[in-house]
């Protein structure tokens, strides 16, 4: 169990529909398993390691991940174990760990996370017609679930409040209250 932002990431990949019959639109979730902020959400039209990847560089960058201070925890799904993230990952000395072979919910976190995502009010009815609109829509998700969002599981407070440390001081004062 992670004891401060920025230690434990857990990560995965789920789908939109897309206005084209047979694809979809696959959104990389990246998120922080101490705060549950998301850390990262980009929407490709292909689920692949070269995609994941690039996206974890930008997240070691963003977030001024120190070598060897963070575990990237996902499923074993092909984009997860491809060689080109697991070759990313050492050289960005970000550790990886899988779900147990054969286990399919070893990563509730994130499952949990795209169930928000597909139930909220607003989930478009009709398919995406465009890339664009679905990282938009994905975009309007996440600033929704980091700053708006009362997360159960972190007593009520926001994910961003969690993650800055800010939600000591609203904690405080609902005791007071």
């Amino acid at each position: 169990m992670a004891a401060r932002p920025n230690q434990v990431y857990y990560w995965d990949i789920t789908y939109l529909r897309r206005n084209v019959l047979g694809t979809s639109f696959y959104p990389y979730l990246v998120t922080d398993i101490f705060s549950r902020r998301i850390v990262a959400a980009r929407v490709y039209e292909a689920e692949n390691d070269k995609h994941a990847a690039a996206l974890f560089a930008e997240v070691r960058e963003r977030e001024q991940l120190a070598p060897g201070a963070t575990t990237l925890h996902s499923d074993n799904g092909p984009a997860m174990k491809g060689a080109t993230l697991k070759a990313t990952l050492e050289r960005l000395g970000i550790l990886a760990s899988y779900s147990r072979p054969g286990v399919s919910d070893d990563n509730p976190y994130v499952e949990s996370l795209f169930g928000t995502m597909k139930s909220r009010v607003g989930y478009p009815k009709k398919p995406f017609e465009t890339l664009e609109q679905a990282q938009a829509w994905v975009n309007r998700f996440v600033g929704w679930y980091n700053e708006e969002h009362r997360h159960s599981a972190l007593n009520w407070v926001t994910p961003m409040a969690r993650h800055t440390g800010a939600e000591r001081e609203l904690l405080r004062r609902r005791q007071e209250t």
